[in-house]
Parts: C-alpha cells; structure tokens; sequence
C-alpha cells in the first residue's frame, strides 16, 4: 500500500476547548500535549493567544516544553492577534479570514477583496519576524470557488506556508470534500490543509476524502470534541490512517488513555458506541459473534483492541451463547459440567431479558447457585 502523505494537526487545545463549557487548566494543556507528542502527532495548535492573558501564557509554555511537534496557534487577521502569537515564541501562527459572501457580509460589512488586502498585510507582518503562515480560509466549503482560489493564489504571493480549507459547519459530504480538494490540489503550490466539522456527521470521512484527494495537513481532535457536533477525531483518522492510508509511524496504544483523560479534563463523556474509544468499541455479547472471536479475532475486529491500547471485553446477556459463557466461567477459575453450563445459561439469558446487569459477581453467584445448590 502506498503511504499517503499527510500530516496531522491535532486543535484539541484550541477549537476543543471551544466546546460550549470546556476550559483547559495550563497543567492539563501540558499534559494533553506531551500525550500528543508521545503519539508523534507533528503540530499542536495550542490556543488562540488573544483570548486572554492566560491564554497567552498557556501557549507561550507548551511552546517552550521541547517537544518534537511543532507548535502553532490561532488568529485573526488583526495586528493584535498577530503580535500575541508572536510573543508566544510559536512554530507557526495560523490566520483566519472568512471568506464565503454569508460570513463576510454579517461579520465584516466591507468588500470581501478588502478583507482579503487587510489578512495579506497580516501574513507579511508575521513573516517578518521569521514566523511560518498558515493561511486560514473560514467556512471555505461555502465560498465561491473562484474567489477562494483568488484568497489562495494571493496568500501564495505573499508567502504563506500552508493553505487551510476549512468545513466550518460541516456542510460537506465526502464525495464532495474528495471533488472540491482535487480542484484545489491541482491549482495551488502549497500544502493545503483540511480542517472539518461533524454537524452532519461525516468530519472523519471528509477528513480521509481530503487526504486521498491530495490535502496533506489534517485537523483533528481528541474525542472529536468541538463547537456544536464537534470535529474530526483524532482516534478515527489515526487508525483510518493506519488501516486504509499505509500511514504506520504513530504510536497508536496512547489513543485510549489519552481519550479518557481529555474525556476527565473537559467533563464530555464519549458515547458507548463512540469507534475506537468507546466503552463498547471491543465490547461483545452475540454468542455467534463470541464463538468466533474465540476461534479468530479478525472475524468481528477489523483492529485488535491493543492496536489503540484498549482491552476486549465480553458481555454476558440475552444474546450470550454456550462457547462465550464456558469462556467467561473458566476466566473465573470455575468448571462445569454439561447440564450445569446449561442451567447456568438459561439463568443468564433470563437476566439478560429482564436487563438485570449481569457483572462476574452475578455469575459466580449463579454458578454457585447450580454447584452447591441454594443453601450455599
């Protein structure tokens, strides 16, 4: 499998904690980002410098914690901005303009060729303190084409170092992302970036849909957190990566534990459901299934649970077969005989009808029930 090019730019620290009531302290910034390099993640976006003083300092420190990844920060295309990331001693500083007529009308009530001149000015300010651009085109899914290749051509004229395509509402789907960065691949000469959101559910997909077309920086979250529905989770593009994209060189076994700390730090529980990460990712309950995971675990794991350093789990219920409960009571240290297991399971399918939670100290219980009857 030919390997794609790409690289990843993980925002957690900035458009994740931009999730409605999220606020990282500086510590758990730290920690997050040290987890992320650990990973071999190649750009932290750290924070948006101008929010507050704290902010800035927050960004000014991971920046100054020697890891391997480039750090990078968000802002506008103002000269306070600017100078904020600059004082932060980042590796690169990402400006942002909107660029689709809807944005610029409501946000900015001037000519959208005037925004444009304003955000150039603000690339040249920051090249000229040696810092690397990053030229951020704002809800460019939404944006006429010709005008967005303009905002692009001239950022290329002015220097900028990479190109962002951002789906800022999610408004694509992947067959669309794939079409629009073909275009945009074949016609700039510098990386482009994606950068999507997930309010149709498809920020992963359209993730991978601009990597194959081309789009060599991908955005993403840890968890998928985000404004709204969030965006592209860093443990699916990772392992989509790894499974689809020959991409091999991250550390993966981080991606549970990092998951769960960003969930105690944000105070966003995930879904049970949610892939890779989910409490139920590698969770199992169908006798059918379990009896076949017991022979071969490719036949109902596309990945092993250990690949993202998780765990499989068996479930015990409604659906459990014979295969799958002798597996769990010998787990338990127990042996039973034929009519035994059977009693035993007719129990367990019982329970599992009347949702009752059928925990190991439930069956041990239930097997003591049929080895030493109910005086025991």
């Amino acid at each position: 499998m030919k390997s794609w090019n790409v690289e990843i730019c993980d925002v957690t620290l900035r458009d994740g904690e931009q999730t409605p009531g999220v606020s990282f302290s500086c510590e758990e910034k730290v920690r997050i980002a040290e987890v992320l390099d650990q990973i071999g993640v190649e750009v932290i976006e750290a924070g948006f410098p101008i929010t507050s003083p704290y902010e800035k300092h927050c960004v000014r420190t991971i920046a100054h914690q020697g890891l391997d990844a480039r750090i990078c920060c968000l802002a506008r295309a103002r000269k306070g901005d600017v100078e904020a990331a600059i004082d932060c001693d980042v590796d690169m500083v990402s400006i942002f303009i909107p660029t689709s007529d809807l944005h610029i009308q409501h946000k900015f009530h001037k000519p959208r060729e005037q925004v444009l001149e304003e955000a150039l000015d603000m690339i040249d300010l920051t090249h000229d303190h040696g810092v690397p651009v990053r030229f951020a085109a704002e809800d460019a899914s939404r944006t006429d084409l010709s005008f967005l290749l303009e905002v692009y051509r001239q950022g290329e004229d002015h220097g900028a170092d990479l190109l962002s395509f951002a789906d800022t509402v999610g408004a694509l789907t992947p067959l669309e992302m794939y079409e629009t960065m073909k275009v945009l691949v074949a016609t700039v000469h510098r990386p482009l970036c994606a950068h999507c959101h997930n309010d149709m559910g498809m920020a992963t997909a359209n993730t991978l849909a601009a990597a194959a077309a081309g789009a060599f920086q991908l955005h993403t979250t840890v968890n998928g957190i985000g404004e709204r529905a969030g965006n592209a989770a860093l443990e699916e593009v990772l392992v989509a990566l790894y499974m689809k994209g020959g991409v091999d060189r991250y550390d993966l076994a981080h991606l549970t534990a990092l998951s769960r700390m960003v969930t105690q730090y944000s105070g966003v529980p995930i879904d049970r459901l949610k892939p890779v990460v989910g409490d139920h990712a590698f969770r199992h309950e169908s006798g059918i299934h379990i009896a076949a995971i017991l022979e071969d675990t490719a036949t109902y794991e596309f990945f092993p649970p250990s690949l993202v350093g998780a765990e499989r789990k068996f479930t015990l219920g409604k659906h459990t077969g014979r295969k799958a409960l002798e597996h769990e009571v010998a787990r338990l240290g127990y042996h039973l005989d034929e009519p035994q297991i059977c009693r035993v399971l007719e129990m367990v399918k019982e329970r599992g009808e009347k949702k009752v939670d059928l925990t190991d100290e439930t069956l041990i219980d239930l097997i003591k029930l049929v080895t030493e009857g109910p005086g025991w």
